[in-house]
């Protein structure tokens, strides 16, 4: 036996299972697997092939003889009745009824609500007031003499729990110290039921961070990637304590419903999550909009009453490009349902986004044949960790940087604490064991800040995500191995005719484009593009005309007669906010006619009436920070924003040379370097 299983099997006897097993019984048998794995735990935790043959022998026989269907319920109470007594595997579920002054069993797939049970077995087993469990139980038929109101003829004799019934605690976080961090993982890894060696630390942590919401309350997570790498499986087979959603849902059904007056989803599941993101598009806006409030706080409003609840979300969903065509052109939210995908206010309270194009595809190879936890014994251990918090711990190291927001603050530090539960329960880690925690927690924030930033919301522009050594002061920055958005201003020239130009909106939203003329043989017509439409239409077409009537002043009067102009407009940051381009387009005419490209890594502010007047920018410091983060080393801006400049934050200013005009045409000279 490897030593990670003997370790496993000595430490956690009769809570650990081989993981093999659990699939070859799980092919015949509909019930739940942590039932499966209590039953494999108890008779086929060794390493002998007969014991484990004569195992799992016991294990079908107990589930054929003893498991109930619910289509079954009425032949199941009618042999009860003719045999006066038959042992049964069921989930068991204990209510008080003050009606009755009594408390009355519930057994779900036998179909009967009013059983009679012990009360030391509440006693012994406080699970089945909370929920319930599956049971091994044997029940008895006879007449009910002595109760008084309602009265059953069914009795538990004897109860058995086939899952977790109590849980320890202490005894989980001793048994801990007994393993390296490596093999912790793994053990954890093996529990989901995949083989660790296929895999690299990364891959590990980011299986492990799809569990955090079933430890961490109040934890929002988004995964996007490819089909078929196992994204929601946690929320099907790994807990009982989580529902997972594969179609619309309502907000009362999600939150409260008003008319029954009963809690919904959020109050009575430790996570819930989404299969198929993509379905909130069918959902009701109010479900969208209540979900936003929820994420941020855990509570909402229904009715007069404001409500909370624990329930953490998690969001699936599958991307249908690769994530280098996503981070070119467009942004990593793309695969989310319009409702939400351009809501900046409901994505910012993301707290990690799990980067799913670098899971691989399951195949059978990484399906585990070692030994995991039984499925039942983890989930206890992390509902039970729920109770605690780890928030505080990154600070015994570490601070974060200056570029983190309240937000981004929160959604880091219950990242790392979620981490910690999962690896470290008992709280005890290095300095380096936490740096790491802290760094991925970083980045996965940082994935959904750098997205907002790519809309365009100059709010979102600080996204320099850091960590600071409190002992040495040292920081460190930490960024997203895709990090799209960069450097799409080149340093090197572009072709004669082409130019970068920005604006910003009156949502403080920048536009970034690489405007493109390109000549031909013609009378002196403007042709744009068909994707170039509203206000940047408008500005292309009104600075066409001033061209037209101050051809001859600029020199150019007999080129632009003689040649048809065709306009293109890239937008860099597909983000569709609408840009004025009018100083753009005429300093792309000039360029493109005199054959000489414009000065590298130049954006072009600026626009201008059929006059010739100036329009001065809404502001500087939003187009030039974009522009900055995205390569800009010059930046041609009308003298009218000049006092504007000093409201431009001293990195801009560093590392960014204004050029000053005054007019289209010494814009343009200064644009070709020509003054």
């Amino acid at each position: 036996m490897p030593e990670l299983d003997r370790k496993a099997a000595a430490v956690f006897a009769g809570k650990v299972v081989r993981k093999d097993l659990v699939r070859k019984v799980k092919v015949g048998a509909n019930v739940p697997v942590f039932v499966l794995e209590y039953l494999l735990g108890k008779y086929c935790a060794t390493d002998d092939p007969v014991a484990i043959e004569a195992g799992l022998k016991v294990v079908n026989n107990t589930l054929a003889s003893n498991f109930v269907r619910p289509d079954e319920a009425n032949k199941a109470q009618s042999m009860v009745k003719d045999k006066g007594k038959h042992t049964f595997i069921d989930k068991v579920q204990v209510r008080y009824v003050s009606d009755d002054d009594k408390h009355w069993a519930e057994l779900k797939n036998f179909g009967h609500k009013h059983v009679h049970i012990p009360e030391h077995f509440l006693r012994d087993y406080d699970r089945l007031l909370m929920g319930g469990i599956w049971v091994q139980l044997d029940l008895r038929h006879q007449y009910d003499e002595e109760q008084k109101g309602k009265r059953s003829p069914f009795w538990i004799d004897r109860l058995k729990p086939i899952q977790l019934a109590t849980f320890d605690l202490d005894e989980y976080r001793a048994c801990r110290k007994q393993f390296t961090t490596d093999e912790w993982i793994d053990l954890l890894l093996r529990t989901i039921g995949l083989e660790p060696s296929y895999f690299s630390r990364r891959q590990k942590l980011h299986y492990l961070i799809r569990l955090i919401p079933l430890t961490e309350a109040n934890y929002n997570l988004v995964e996007l990637g490819p089909r078929e790498t196992g994204k929601s499986y946690g929320y099907q087979e790994l807990s009982p304590y989580t529902i997972l959603l594969t179609g619309p849902t309502t907000v009362a059904n999600l939150f409260f419903n008003m008319a029954t007056g009963k809690m919904g989803l959020v109050g009575i599941w430790d996570a819930i999550g989404f299969d198929e993101v993509a379905d909130l598009q069918k959902m009701p806006k109010e479900v969208v909009t209540t979900l936003k409030t929820y994420c941020e706080s855990g509570t909402f409003a229904r009715g007069k009453d404001s409500l909370s609840g624990p329930a953490s979300i998690a969001m699936f969903g599958n991307t249908n490009q690769p994530v280098e065509v996503m981070v070119r052109s467009s942004h990593l939210f793309m695969p989310m349902p319009d409702v939400i995908r351009e809501d900046m206010a409901f994505l910012d309270r993301i707290h990690f986004y799990i980067p799913g194009w670098e899971m691989p595809k399951m195949k059978v190879d990484f399906f585990t044949n070692h030994y995991g936890f039984v499925v039942d014994y983890l989930a206890e251990a992390l509902r039970e960790l729920r109770k605690h918090t780890f928030t505080e711990v990154l600070d015994h190291h570490f601070s974060l940087g200056s570029h983190l927001k309240s937000r981004d603050v929160k959604a880091v530090r219950k990242t790392v604490s979620g981490l910690v539960k999962l690896i470290y329960p008992n709280g005890d880690l290095s300095k380096d064991d936490l740096a790491e925690l802290v760094e991925l927690s970083l980045e996965g924030r940082r994935r959904v800040k750098e997205q907002l930033k790519k809309m365009g919301s100059f709010e979102f522009h600080q996204v320099s995500f850091s960590m600071i050594d409190n002992e040495s002061r040292e920081e460190k920055f930490i960024g997203v191995p895709e990090q799209g958005g960069r450097d799409m201003i080149s340093l090197d020239p572009l072709a004669p005719g082409s130019v970068y130009t920005s604006s910003v909106d009156d949502h403080a939203k920048v536009g970034l484009y690489r405007l493109e003329v390109g000549c031909s043989p013609g009378t002196g017509k403007l042709k744009i593009a068909g994707g170039v439409e509203g206000l940047m239409r408008e500005s292309i077409n009104r600075a066409f005309a001033y061209l037209m009537g101050q051809k001859v002043k600029m020199g150019i009067g007999q080129q632009v007669d003689t040649t048809d102009f065709h306009v293109e407009a890239i937008d860099l940051l597909c983000n569709q906010v609408p840009c004025e381009a009018g100083i753009a387009l005429v300093v792309a005419i000039y360029s493109a006619l005199k054959r000489q490209s414009v000065q590298a890594g130049l954006v072009i502010l600026g626009d201008l009436s059929i006059q010739g007047n100036i329009k001065a920018m809404r502001s500087l410091a939003e187009p030039l920070q974009v522009a900055m983060d995205n390569g800009a080393r010059k930046a041609l801006i009308p003298l009218e924003n000049k006092r504007n400049f000093l409201e431009v934050s001293g990195d801009i200013v560093e590392r960014v040379d204004p050029v000053f005009f005054s007019d289209p045409m010494m814009a343009a000279m200064k644009a070709l370097g020509l003054t």
